[in-house]
């Protein structure tokens, strides 16, 4: 079996929530990890 880990696509612009506590990943691209897509 074979982890595979879902990242923010690289393409895409990411931003801090409103209040500065983390990454806003609501409505953003997510692929697969390009490490992970090799080993696949």
């Amino acid at each position: 079996m074979l982890p595979v880990k879902r990242v923010v696509d690289y393409n895409v612009r990411v931003g801090a929530k409103p209040d500065g506590s983390a990454v806003d990943k609501a409505n953003v691209k997510m692929s697969t990890n390009p490490f992970d897509e090799i080993a696949v």
